[in-house]
């Protein structure tokens, strides 16, 4: 059984963990979650604004082994997709897992963090239309799809799209 874990910390977008997770549990996925925060318990946001649910995460980041995942999924968030992008614990499991050319999957806001880690340089992909230009200037191609493959990387727009960024994970990791 192969297994995708989640990386985040607090103030991600709810749909983007929760809707993500279900479904690729339930197509026979194993998931993991992982967190940056000081505390197991993370707070997901709805529409970036209001508070949603809270989640136990499974590890802390400092006890991350990338060997023991297929994939990795970035939820978006803008306030965790800030706090992502200036975190180095973050940044070193980001890596581990494109360096390993295995499926690093980000939605919504947190392409942002593909800047801070150099991944987006060079590289097509799509996320919260507001980020466009902080992408093209980190050497990234921007397009507008609901979800956009690039070797190893699939990057989504928001929450509308996570049914195709799903279909797109399932079928990278069925190869």
């Amino acid at each position: 059984m192969k297994t995708i874990a989640f990386l985040l910390h607090n103030n991600f977008e709810q749909a983007e963990y929760e809707e993500v997770n279900n479904k690729l549990k339930d197509k026979g996925y194993k998931t993991l979650l992982i967190t940056t925060n000081d505390d197991k318990e993370v707070q997901a946001m709805n529409q970036d604004v209001n508070k949603g649910d809270t989640f136990t995460a499974d590890i802390f980041a400092k006890e991350a082994n990338t060997d023991e995942y297929d994939a990795l999924v970035l939820p978006g968030g803008t306030v965790n997709a800030d706090t992502i992008r200036g975190n180095e614990q973050a940044h070193s499991i980001i890596k581990a897992i494109n360096d390993s050319d295995k499926t690093l999957a980000v939605i919504c806001h947190a392409p942002w963090i593909l800047i801070n880690t150099g991944i987006a340089e060079g590289r097509t992909l799509t996320a919260y239309h507001s980020l466009q230009t902080d992408l093209e200037n980190a050497g990234a191609t921007f397009v507008d799809e609901t979800v956009q493959v690039d070797g190893n990387l699939i990057t989504s727009r928001n929450p509308d799209d996570i049914d195709n960024f799903v279909e797109a994970i399932d079928k990278a990791l069925s190869k």
